[in-house]
């Protein structure tokens, strides 16, 4: 038997509607940079969605909301999205809110998510970056860094699977540090 009983007759709104009244949400929030494929930010708002993220900051252009919809399972309705001009205005909010800024990112001073044990004294943003200029310097140097241990022959994630990743082991962590 499933975790959650999915009832087939009733609507996906309507299954979201019952769902909500049970959702939790956490002091996490996901931005993606000026993103080259909307399909991309459709599934980083589903996966905002499914782990509880506050909201979704986007830098840059926003694709339509018929298009987000599709892409996001139709959970763009459930999910905050701010956009922001600039990697500079996205700053300004984050420090205006007293944002952590965690940056996953191929870089050398990145630590391994494997040992890296997010803090939640404050809210986070974690950023993901464009598919191909990765996170701006300017979030780099304003941020803790972050990367995904890869063994296969492969080099780099999708964006979007990136996302989910982090996501997940920063809501796990949070989870598990709430059960101690």
């Amino acid at each position: 038997m499933a975790i959650y009983e999915i009832e087939r007759n009733k609507t996906r709104r309507e299954r979201y509607k019952q769902k909500r009244d049970s959702a939790l949400t956490f002091p996490i929030s996901l931005c993606a940079i000026n993103f080259m494929h909307d399909g991309n930010l459709g599934f980083l708002v589903r996966a905002a969605a499914c782990f509880g993220a506050q909201c979704v900051h986007v830098i840059g252009a926003l694709p339509t909301p018929n298009v987000l919809k599709a892409f996001s399972g139709s959970t763009n309705e459930l999910i905050k999205i701010h956009q922001h001009n600039s990697p500079m205005g996205f700053l300004a909010f984050a420090r205006k809110n007293n944002y952590k800024i965690i940056s996953a990112e191929l870089v050398e001073s990145a630590k391994s998510i494997n040992s890296y044990n997010f803090n939640f004294d404050r809210h986070m943003c974690l950023v993901v970056g464009n598919e191909h200029s990765g996170v701006p310097v300017e979030i780099l140097k304003n941020s803790e860094k972050v990367y995904i241990p890869m063994p296969g022959p492969g080099f780099c994630l999708n964006t979007s699977q990136t996302a989910n990743i982090i996501l997940y082991e920063a809501v796990k962590q949070f989870e598990n540090n709430s059960n101690n």
